[in-house]
């Protein structure tokens, strides 16, 4: 079954399984101590520090291996936000970070920071001279990722820290989604990873600090890891998670470029195989491997059980396929639809026919959801009724924007449709569908038990 997937969790890597079987019988005692089995453990973890630092491009001594990448960025941002308290406790990110670093975000202005939350662009991007105004006197750091994880744009993160350099800024950088193809440009000051992106274990995580960077550690003193991670060393799965970064690192150069062409040829053809699709990220400046789709009148939750069903594991970020029954805050900061997301992420040498045979897949299955949702077909003739009310209170996206789709023909060129909806996605899917469309929103205001977003037809 083809494992499309591979943002959220790679599949274990031939080196990482083959370190971690030698390291669990060679790696198991404390490293701290002098006798010769504590010895060994210290080679074993002395080694794959230097391997992951290398990959990095950090000192040894710059590098912590932490329980997971989450924990590396929660580290990194506390740890720096507490070394730099004196300067103030303003806080710097994009609107399309990882969980992790909004949620570390909410907590400091919960607790009486402040956060600038920079806006991206339509493909995901944050703008350099953007990013650099945010800076401010009192700014003890700033976040930016290297690669985003559900659309695959790549971020100016070398304008960036030139920016922060300036400002005496340090700079975070989430480098989970990229640390695979190759080391982070710019001068960066912190950097966490998570090994099981690349193909090693769950459960391992990197944090770099560059010396000079002011940094307190936070929780109770620990002498391992520098203070910076608690706790004993998991050393059987920090060699494979280091082993397979290496190993990973070979390879890339050959599988970025063949992998590339893959997703090109998806983004190139589902747009000529589905009919009202939008493929959404940066087009040239991405990962290899990603590439992310939204599609009209589809339920992302029922799209991605009938893949599943055809043998295929994707993701997606669609309000419906989530626990929040909201819309990624990704493509919500990007503005685009979301409604039917599929979002693509090949692992190495996925074969060319897996990809072929997912796009034989693809237009069969939404053509199915969308028949089951009773989506429109053709585009309406001219109504005669100046406006025209659809009342979808109740009824979750894909719904109101299908609603939508039929009503507009009720209406004529100049006419009017507004849709009452109480689902959060409808402020994103029926801005989106008037783009894709060529119909004018006119925007929203707040009605009896929810919000009515107000069409105008233009064709």
């Amino acid at each position: 079954m083809p494992y499309f997937d591979a943002a959220s969790s790679a599949p274990l890597h031939p080196v990482a399984r083959q370190a971690l079987q030698a390291s669990l019988d060679e790696g198991w005692a404390d490293p701290a101590r002098l006798y010769r089995e504590g010895r060994r453990a210290r080679l074993l973890l002395d080694a794959a520090r230097e391997a992951a630092a290398e990959a990095v491009g950090c000192r040894p001594d710059e590098l912590s291996f932490t329980s997971s990448g989450t924990r590396a960025v929660h580290s990194g941002i506390y740890g720096s936000l507490s070394g730099r308290r004196r300067v103030g406790r303003h806080l710097v990110v994009s609107a399309v970070e990882h969980s992790s670093v909004l949620h570390s975000a909410a907590s400091h202005e919960a607790g009486g920071g402040s956060v600038t939350e920079v806006a991206v662009d339509r493909t995901g991007r944050v703008s350099p001279d953007a990013y650099a105004a945010a800076l401010r006197p009192d700014t003890a750091l700033a976040c930016l990722q290297s690669a985003n994880h559900e659309v695959g744009t790549l971020q100016p993160v070398a304008e960036a820290a030139e920016a922060c350099r300036a400002a005496g800024v340090p700079l975070l950088v989430d480098a989970a989604q990229s640390l695979a193809w190759g080391p982070v440009e710019g001068a960066w000051s912190i950097l966490a990873a998570s090994a099981h992106k690349w193909g090693g274990p769950a459960g391992v995580g990197l944090l770099a600090v560059r010396k000079g960077v002011r940094f307190a550690p936070q929780g109770p003193a620990d002498e391992r890891e520098s203070g910076r991670a608690a706790g004993f060393e998991n050393i059987p799965a920090i060699v494979a998670a280091a082993a397979s970064l290496r190993a990973v690192r070979a390879e890339a150069a050959a599988e970025s470029a063949r992998l590339r062409g893959l997703v090109e040829r998806i983004r190139t053809r589902v747009a000529e195989l589905v009919p009202d699709v939008e493929v959404v990220g940066d087009p040239v400046r991405r990962l290899p491997h990603l590439v992310t789709f939204s599609c009209l009148y589809v339920d992302g939750e029922t799209l991605l059980h009938e893949l599943d069903r055809a043998e295929f594991s994707v993701s997606s970020g669609s309000s419906c396929t989530s626990s929040t029954l909201t819309p990624s805050h990704v493509l919500r900061a990007m503005g685009v639809l979301s409604e039917g997301n599929v979002r693509v992420s090949l692992p190495l040498g996925t074969p060319d026919q897996e990809v072929d045979r997912f796009l034989d897949v693809l237009p069969g299955v939404v053509a199915s959801v969308r028949t089951r949702l009773g989506a429109p077909g053709a585009a309406a003739g001219p109504g005669d009724a100046e406006e025209f009310v659809v009342d979808s209170l109740g009824r979750l996206c894909p719904i109101p924007v299908i609603e939508l789709a039929k009503a507009i023909g009720n209406v004529p060129v100049g006419g009017v449709v507004t849709v009452l909806a109480d689902d959060e996605a409808a402020r994103l899917d029926i801005p989106a569908w008037c783009e894709m469309r060529s119909q004018e929103y006119l925007g929203e205001h707040p009605a009896e038990g929810g919000t009515a977003y107000r069409v105008r037809r233009v064709s």
